[in-house]
């Protein structure tokens, strides 16, 4: 099931990661969920996406990488 919006997003998606995040993960998840038909695949590619650009700070925050 593909994501319309942000406000779509599962809430381990919404609470925890910022915005730009979100958008990563959701335009991800899409992409690969209409490329594989597999709901567990578009969620791996989906947080692999992410923390190409994101990853956790010492705290357990999202930060986007320097």
């Amino acid at each position: 099931m593909p994501y319309q919006s942000l406000n779509d997003l599962p809430e381990t998606v919404k609470d925890y990661l910022p915005k730009h995040a979100q958008e990563i993960f959701k335009e991800a998840f899409n992409s690969a969920e209409e490329e594989y038909e597999e709901e567990e695949t578009a969620f791996k590619v989906a947080w692999s996406a992410v923390k190409k650009t994101y990853s956790k700070d010492e705290d357990g925050k999202w930060e986007k990488k320097a």
